[in-house]
């Protein structure tokens, strides 16, 4: 659990402050293992010189085999996932860096404090906004696993989305708990903020593509990219498939 040392700082604003001590910050010792977690998931301490924050490590050698997704990258499509978000201009997902670690290289995110009470199934009207776009998000990383509880309220109600490991897959495998807006139009500003950086990941010497070129396949890229224009072209939140269509168990 935090402890009383750790500076609290607010993401997006401080994004710059957090991933550089995320990135160059000494990592402490495990403060313990987060409980749900089919991988190997540790909350730990980083420090750089006088601010210590608390982030949630997975490590490549802690990931489970999958039969669907290629073994040791889990932790290269958390850290995707989040260079998608802040891309967008959506800051969906908490600041996250890919670096060596305790128990070797993985993802290093910001940790959310929250109420584990809180989840998508508790959510009012207010969230209706950040819920369209959460929903576009897991369309266009082509989440696997948005499950309810994946859906963190933090400091002054903001949500977050976290766990992304399974993402970015070339074949269809959407499977989430937010259908609400299925048929229904995306609002014009999420399709510019889609478009924008569609054009960007199309220019390979962009910074964006190549930070995902390091982090994806050439395969998953093309798929990536696949997906936006489909969106870009229907302009609609898909409908559910044959399925599966939501993750299990939902929470």
């Amino acid at each position: 659990m935090p402890d009383s040392q750790s500076t609290a700082l607010t993401p997006p604003d401080d994004n710059s402050q957090i991933l550089h001590i995320l990135t160059h910050g000494t990592m402490s010792e495990a403060q313990g293992m987060l409980r749900y977690s089919s991988n190997s998931v540790l909350l730990v301490g980083v420090e750089f010189e006088s601010i210590r924050l608390l982030a949630v490590y997975k490590s490549r050698r802690g990931e489970r085999t999958l039969w669907d997704f290629p073994d040791g990258t889990l932790c290269q499509r958390e850290t995707a996932a989040f260079h998608m978000s802040a891309a967008l201009g959506w800051h969906l997902v908490p600041p996250t860096v890919l670096r060596e670690g305790l128990r070797g290289i993985g993802s290093v995110q910001y940790y959310i404090p929250h109420d584990p009470n809180e989840s998508f199934f508790t959510l009012d009207r207010s969230y209706l906004d950040v819920l369209r776009q959460m929903a576009a998000f897991d369309c266009i990383i082509n989440n696997t696993d948005r499950k309810g509880g994946h859906c963190l309220i933090g400091p002054n109600g903001r949500l977050w989305g976290i766990d992304h490991g399974i993402s970015f897959h070339t074949a269809i495998k959407l499977r989430t708990v937010i259908w609400d807006f299925a048929g229904q139009p995306i609002p014009k500003k999420l399709l510019e903020d889609v478009e924008r950086v569609y054009c960007l990941l199309e220019d390979p010497s962009q910074p964006l593509r190549e930070t995902l070129d390091e982090l994806l396949a050439r395969t998953e890229i093309s798929a990536l990219l696949g997906r936006m224009r489909r969106l870009l072209h229907l302009r609609t939140y898909p409908q559910k498939g044959p399925g599966p269509n939501e993750p299990w168990p939902p929470f």
